[in-house]
């Protein structure tokens, strides 16, 4: 499985490169799927292990976040794709009477560009050679052109070559500046998808799991790119940092942890603060049951909603979804008219009262209504996902 699956075709069939993943699918989920998913894996495995990154993933968990939003824009995706391959066609060679990069190298190389490409100026000194390592890799596990026990060493070559060419700063690179400009877009509904998704992994039922490094954002590829060092002394200082301004004004470290989105620090105050309310509530999250919740509204279908419950402990979780439609690029999910008119439906016997666990803010149902609902609009009012805890007045 793992050499003629996961080694072998993942690397050849690549529509989508973020779904091919160990132990993965090759079909996108919907949240019916989701809940449904959860709702079994509570009764069959309560204990399991909740894990988006690992030693052996093809692609880091915030690398997968990136790449998924291509499948928002298909046909902006489809141009960019065009565009840029006409830009670097002369940069291709001729080896064995076919141009390396193939169209598949081509496009999976792309992808990958999307995915990892740095936030920082700092990160940008060894990618290229992170890149080319991973083509050689990715070219070999394919078998098509070259492989491992037979290399073709004047096509590898010449793939190392289109890497660095296109990737070459020095002079005006018309295809390096076009797709910078496109990723930037990528990275941020990137950002907001990973939000999401490690929130979805401390509260859905299961044990979250935390590969090194992962807690501020991370473009690993498989390994050895992933096995790299990891500098968790910055980590610690970081979480000792957020810590302190939270103590003092919460509300100006959500501000400054909005704005400085891309040094990651945001990933990991979500990660701090849904852990440690997981850590003390958590008969709630390995026993509780896990209940599906609709959102009322024209943008209800860009949400995903569930309730943990065990006995009078209640939790809810609210995070978005396929928001390029809705959400322009630096806006966040509390931007104005985004939610207008939505609400979150609860069970008739939830709670009234709500503390949001990231911003500390009191939501309440609105009363004399048939239903029991909170605003969404509240709910996104200082950060694009939400957990709250319920049995607060």
């Amino acid at each position: 499985m793992a050499k003629g699956m996961e080694d072998t075709a993942l690397y050849v069939h690549i529509p989508l490169a973020s779904l091919n993943e160990v132990g993965g699918s090759l079909q996108a989920v919907s949240p019916e799927q989701l809940h449904h998913y959860n709702q079994e894996r509570l009764l069959a495995w309560p204990y399991g292990l909740n894990a988006t990154s690992t030693h052996d993933t093809k692609r880091s968990e915030d690398v997968r976040a990136r790449i998924q939003v291509l499948s928002e824009i298909p046909d902006t995706w489809e141009a960019c794709l065009r565009r840029w391959s006409a830009l670097n066609e002369s940069k291709k060679r001729l080896v064995g009477g076919l141009m390396v990069p193939c169209r598949n190298q081509e496009y999976l190389l792309y992808q990958t560009l999307i995915g990892t490409w740095p936030l920082s100026a700092g990160e940008r000194a060894d990618f290229t050679e992170r890149l080319k390592a991973y083509v050689l890799k990715a070219a070999r596990e394919a078998k098509v052109h070259t492989r491992w026990i037979r290399p073709n060493l004047e096509h590898e070559a010449a793939l190392t070559a289109f890497v660095e060419t296109i990737l070459d700063e020095t002079g005006d690179n018309v295809f390096l500046n076009d797709f910078k400009e496109f990723q930037a877009g990528i990275s941020y509904y990137g950002a907001l998808n990973s939000l999401s998704q490690v929130l979805v992994k401390i509260a859905s039922p299961g044990v979250p799991d935390f590969y090194q490094g992962t807690e501020l954002w991370d473009f690993s590829l498989v390994d050895p790119d992933n096995r790299r060092m990891v500098d968790f002394e910055e980590r610690a200082r970081t979480l000792r940092d957020l810590k302190r301004k939270e103590a003092g004004n919460p509300e100006a470290l959500i501000q400054e942890l909005l704005r400085t989105w891309k040094n990651g620090e945001l990933k990991l105050y979500i990660t701090y603060k849904a852990l440690n309310f997981r850590k003390a509530n958590l008969p709630l999250f390995l026993q509780g049951d896990y209940l599906p919740l609709e959102i009322r509204g024209q943008n209800g279908r860009h949400v995903v909603a569930f309730a943990r419950r065990l006995e009078d402990s209640w939790a809810v979780v609210a995070e978005p979804r396929l928001v390029t439609g809705i959400l322009p690029v630096g806006e966040h999910c509390f931007a104005p008219g985004v939610w207008k008119k939505h609400v979150l439906s609860l069970p008739e016997e939830a709670p009234a009262a709500w503390v949001n666990l990231f911003t500390g803010e009191k939501i309440t149902s609105p009363p004399r209504q048939r239903s029991r609902t909170l605003p969404l609009g509240r709910l996104f009012r200082q950060l694009p996902v939400a957990l709250l805890q319920g049995g607060f007045a």
